[in-house]
């Protein structure tokens, strides 16, 4: 049986973005659609907010101090300290009707995001892309013709890449070099339409497995590096969005989920949804280091 525990009853609308800084102790997450950076530490149960501009999209790590994310509006700084907010770049400044979603640091420390199409009642359009922030704060166009960014992780040995497009039924597996951080050879990893349900955020444990939530169905999946299906897990409530490994010997599954501003009544027989829950799965994960710029 796997332990399971809604450590923050935050009641998020869309949470997401979670972050593990093994300096602090802390877990960094989001609520996008809030606007909000949320700061749990464990050690005291304190969950700290900070407000945010935009909407956000991910969260990662800087080695200068602080935090470089993603917007609606692209990449940024933020330091948590004096509440700042500085642009970096906006490579879809010229898209109105797209925002940047899920990424996360590679194990090289250059951090990667994507965007998604967001307009409220019109068709999906797959004019989003992948990108990859260099230190030196260039950016690079890695990946076009995408609906919704998401499931961004790498394999313990940084030869493998997994990313998906939430709306295009499957999680791809792409060969990654580690100096260049450039990708090629895509191929099929998980075939969502199999699966059920669509694939959200993600993290690869230290035996080199896949975690993955998938909304709408309270499941986190672990599948091998072969794209077996390993084990489900089922939370409490029904829209899981993104999970990390975290804690002090990282034997922590933190999973996010969120409300989607739903009525009420749609919860009945759920327990906190919305809520940062934490799991004990008997494995445990990988920290991602710092952005170098």
């Amino acid at each position: 049986m796997v332990e399971i525990s809604c450590v923050v009853d935050a009641r998020a609308e869309l949470g997401e973005g979670t972050l593990w800084d093994p300096r602090a102790g802390v877990l960094w997450w989001i609520d996008i659609w809030k606007k909000l950076i949320h700061r749990y530490d464990p050690a005291t149960g304190k969950d700290e907010v900070f407000e945010a501009p935009e909407y956000l999209g991910c969260l990662g790590l800087r080695e200068k101090g602080g935090l470089v994310l993603t917007m609606t509006n692209g990449f940024h700084f933020f330091d948590p300290k004096t509440g700042r907010f500085e642009a970096i770049i906006d490579p879809e400044a010229h898209m109105p009707k797209t925002r940047f979603n899920d990424g996360k640091p590679d194990r090289q420390g250059r951090f990667w995001s994507g965007s998604m199409f967001e307009v409220p009642g019109e068709p999906i359009e797959f004019i989003g892309a992948l990108y990859r922030l260099d230190p030196d704060l260039s950016v690079h166009r890695m990946i076009d013709g995408i609906g919704c960014s998401n499931g961004l992780a790498w394999s313990p040995d940084s030869k493998t890449m997994y990313f998906s497009d939430s709306h295009a039924g499957a999680v791809w597996a792409y060969d990654f070099d580690p100096a260049s951080g450039d990708i090629q050879n895509r191929r099929t990893f998980i075939d969502m339409t199999v699966t059920g349900g669509l694939a959200d955020g993600a993290t690869v444990d230290a035996e080199g497995c896949y975690w993955v939530t998938i909304p709408v169905t309270s499941k986190v999946c672990r599948y091998d590096p072969s794209g077996r299906l390993m084990q489900t897990v089922l939370l409490p409530t029904d829209l899981p969005t993104c999970c990390e490994f975290g804690g002090k010997d990282l034997d922590i599954l933190y999973v996010t989920s969120a409300v989607l501003r739903r009525p009420a009544s749609h919860f009945v027989g759920q327990k906190n949804p919305g809520g940062l829950f934490a799991l004990d799965v008997g494995v445990k994960g990988l920290t991602l280091p710092a952005f170098k710029g």
